[in-house]
């Protein structure tokens, strides 16, 4: 089948189709947008991919997204040192920072245990966190994984391992989301809420 452009154009639909989540309309909708698009527009869009190419690392410690390691996080003295919250992915470190509920620090895993997808143990940053452990500092993780099947078996999977180095493990808590209705929620979701129901 003929691709309907050819040359830059289809290069750059091409390109914005290998992103996450964009598909091939909205790959052909980004490129036709840029090139209507200023020249200061698109100049301005090309200088931050590359300047995020060269400046964004993972912070020794943590794994998070940083410019300098350790990250902001790991090296503020106001932060609970004593709670590691252990996540899949630098973007959930946000979704938990919003909250402004927590102090801790993090650790994050690069993934979660998926074997459909040839995701070992061994592919994640489990190794790094066990050294987190070693000095005794750290007196409880809270195991924040997605709430899905590769999450679950990951979770499972830390709790087994970490058990015997004797910190407290924790995890979120889940239920229903506020403003649903029950006959929409899964068996999962409901035996959870009822599993963590506390008195009224």
């Amino acid at each position: 089948m003929a691709l309907a452009y050819d040359g830059a154009i289809q290069r750059l639909i091409d390109a914005f189709g290998r992103l996450p989540g964009v598909g091939p309309k909205g790959a052909q909708r980004i490129a036709f947008y840029l090139l209507s698009a200023s020249e200061d527009e698109t100049r301005d869009l090309a200088e931050a991919i590359e300047e995020v190419k060269a400046k964004v690392r993972f912070c020794d410690i943590c794994g998070n997204v940083c410019e300098t390691s350790p990250c902001p996080i790991c090296a503020d003295p106001r932060r609970d040192h004593s709670v590691i919250c252990v996540i899949e992915e630098p973007k959930d470190v946000m979704s938990i920072e919003r909250t402004r509920e927590y102090r801790g620090l993090y650790h994050v895993l690069g993934g979660a245990i998926n074997p459909m997808a040839n995701v070992g143990p061994s592919d994640l940053n489990i190794p790094g966190l066990l050294k987190r452990l070693e000095n005794g500092e750290v007196s409880e993780v809270i195991l924040a994984l997605d709430p899905n099947i590769e999450g679950e078996a990951t979770t499972s999977y830390l709790t087994q391992l970490l058990r015997p180095v004797g910190v407290k493990i924790t995890r979120l808590a889940s239920g229903l989301p506020v403003g649903s209705d029950l006959e929409y929620a899964d068996e999962i979701t409901l035996s959870r809420a009822l599993a963590g129901r506390r008195e009224a």
